[in-house]
């Protein structure tokens, strides 16, 4: 079985209709059936790593979104399935973002050691 490095740079993408971000979904669903597959997020995908998120009260005319996504506590989930959920620490002070804010279980990376953690997987694919 291929070392999968997904890597996630667009943030909320359909997670509204989807309730949660489809290429996070997948790396779980792989990573449940077997598959070694670990998540890097960079860009706006950082911001899933931002603890305290509710969508709940998110509302279009009269249309209410009763199962919003908790894309945290899918990270966190991921994790504690056995997977790497990484993040490029360069990406947060941009969007204002502390360390000290993210959810437990992702480890950082630097921009300038990609080419070195791409090398360490079989495939890397891009969302």
């Amino acid at each position: 079985m291929p070392k999968v490095l997904n890597i996630v740079e667009t943030a909320y993408r359909a997670t509204l209709e989807e309730q949660d971000d489809t290429a996070i979904w997948m790396s779980y669903m792989l990573k449940k059936s077997g598959g070694d597959v670990d998540v890097l997020l960079r860009g706006n995908a950082v911001c899933y790593l931002v603890k305290g998120q509710d969508a709940s009260g998110l509302r279009f005319g009269e249309w209410r979104q009763t199962h919003p996504p908790d894309i945290p506590r899918d990270l966190g989930i991921l994790s504690k399935a056995g997977a790497n959920v990484l993040y490029v620490k360069d990406d947060l002070a941009p969007r204002g973002i502390e360390a000290s804010e993210l959810i437990d279980g992702a480890s950082p990376v630097s921009a300038n050691s990609l080419a070195t953690l791409f090398d360490q997987y079989d495939q890397v694919w891009a969302w």
